[in-house]
């Protein structure tokens, strides 16, 4: 199987000004770089397909490397529907945008660029860990040497545990289990 080198130039330029096109503010931009990427799409598949054969109908006499594949055929076929689909739903936002502000220019938010901006802190990512905080583990330290996340477990206390069940009426070993 060789490459037809047209199409091959054809798909490069339809992909790199679909990319540019997509990267405008302008909403009717956006649409012509989607439909263009989605050509470009199926230019591609269609170069995977090889070139024309015979109609994959089996038969003894004819060699197998004479039928066309026609699964490419059916991917480009796959690739109109979603690109129809997706044309459709770009245009109602471009009729909707223009009913509403008479443009389909996107505006600069400044709130999205004061939060892409700022400094990133995710408290589940970035917050400290304990060294051991998970119920399968055995645990064989005692309560009071334990390493806990500050503010998850286990509270530590000063004392027996028999003083601190009297004084606030909790499990020493369990927070929350009511006393027996």
């Amino acid at each position: 199987m060789s490459v037809n080198l047209t199409l091959l130039l054809v798909m490069g330029v339809l992909y790199a000004v679909g990319i540019y096109l997509l990267l405008e503010r302008s909403l009717t931009r956006v649409l012509l770089g989607l439909m263009l990427l989605a050509n470009a799409t199926n230019v591609l598949l269609l170069t995977t397909g090889g070139y024309a054969g015979l109609a994959p109908i089996f038969s003894k006499d004819i060699p197998s490397t004479e039928f066309n594949d026609p699964l490419p055929q059916a991917f480009i076929l796959t690739s109109i529907v979603i690109s129809f689909a997706v044309t459709a739903f770009m245009l109602s936002l471009i009729y909707r945008s223009w009913l509403l502000s008479r443009a389909d220019h996107i505006q600069v938010d400044m709130e999205d660029i004061r939060v892409a901006k700022q400094e990133i802190y995710d408290d589940e990512e970035d917050s400290e860990i304990a060294v051991e905080i998970s119920d399968f583990h055995e645990n064989d330290q005692p309560l009071a040497r334990r390493e806990t996340v500050p503010g998850i477990g286990p509270k530590k206390t000063s004392g027996s545990p028999e003083s601190s069940t009297k004084e606030n009426g909790v499990h020493p070993v369990t927070p929350g289990k009511d006393k027996e």
